[in-house]
């Protein structure tokens, strides 16, 4: 037999591409983690899963101030959901609660960034002082925060009419800020941008102090001016950041209850002041339409995650990548 006819049988010759020709095998993935979720997930079904469920069921069905009593509920299908997004009244709100969730988003967002950006350029002492402003700002009760916001733009002896009718903007005496729908959402939008700026600015500033300095010095020796180097370092490395705290708070602004509620006591005509989460309140309490009531809080539900679906898939996206 020839030399190159035993090289060529030669088995220890051909292992190497026996072993180029098999598919690489799959890592197995730990099962730990996913054991460790299994508590946490199951809370979650608990606590929210059963009020959703609740919810559905009930807006399926006739269920008003007599089922409270006892009366047994009547299975209608989606009457419910026709009855409510056939009156124009509804889809106002809906417009109106869009427009304020996400106007103030972006301006909270847009502040919450220039505060994040002047904490990390002052000096130690100017930072501080200006962190414990945020942070007072942030802790203060949501209630006591509405009050003082009420006492400011009152109409009888509110610091901002007597500051605008002293310097000679006499058609402010005595204007009520609080009932003129436009003004309304004027204070409102104060008092949210107010509450939700500390947390925005925080947490954009903690993910500045994470962008290298050598990176920032060598684009500056590159020529790259302030602007240059904010669009082409600064803001791809926090955008993460960014990105999260707008979803969450488009997702606050658009839930929120309370501030507007607080202000409506001072005057405010309800019907024209009414957001998703005060409409809800009104139709559960105020008519005793619970079953109205559960339909409009799982459109409510649906429109957050349609809102929030576009940052959910740029995370599906990073994770295929």
């Amino acid at each position: 037999m020839s030399a190159t006819s035993t090289v060529a049988s030669d088995p220890a010759a051909d292992a190497p591409d026996r072993r180029r020709e098999q598919p690489p095998r799959r890592r197995r993935r730990p099962r730990l983690p996913y054991a460790l979720l299994v508590p946490a997930v199951a809370v979650i079904l608990v606590a929210v899963g059963y009020p959703v469920y609740w919810q559905v069921v009930t807006s399926l069905q006739e269920f008003g101030l007599a089922q409270q009593f006892g009366a047994p509920p009547t299975f209608v299908g989606l009457d419910n959901y026709a009855r409510l997004f056939m009156d124009p009244s509804l889809w106002a709100v809906v417009v109106r609660s869009l427009l304020f969730c996400l106007v103030n988003a972006g301006l909270t967002v847009g502040i919450g960034v220039a505060l994040a950006l002047l904490m990390n350029a002052v000096g130690r002492v100017p930072r501080l002082v200006l962190q414990v402003a945020l942070l007072l700002a942030w802790a203060m009760p949501m209630v006591a925060a509405v009050t003082v916001f009420k006492w400011l733009f009152d109409w009888r002896s509110g610091v901002v009419n007597w500051l605008l009718v002293a310097i000679g903007l006499d058609q402010y005496q005595g204007y009520s800020w609080l009932a003129q729908p436009m003004t309304f959402f004027l204070v409102a939008s104060l008092v949210v941008v107010w509450m939700s700026v500390p947390f925005v600015a925080l947490s954009v500033f903690a993910a500045l102090t994470q962008v290298s300095d050598e990176v920032l010095e060598a684009a500056a020796i590159d020529g790259a001016g302030p602007w240059q180097r904010f669009w082409g370092i600064i803001l791809p490395m926090v955008r993460p950041v960014i990105s999260i705290v707008l979803l969450l708070q488009i997702i606050w602004d658009l839930r929120v209850f309370a501030q507007i509620r607080i202000l409506q006591d001072a005057g405010a005509p309800i019907d024209q002041t009414n957001l998703l989460g005060n409409y809800i309140y009104e139709l559960g309490l105020g008519r005793q339409d619970f079953a109205g009531a559960s339909a409009v809080s799982i459109f409510v539900l649906l429109l957050t995650v349609l809102l929030s679906w576009p940052y959910v898939r740029s995370l599906l996206k990073e994770d295929e990548a």
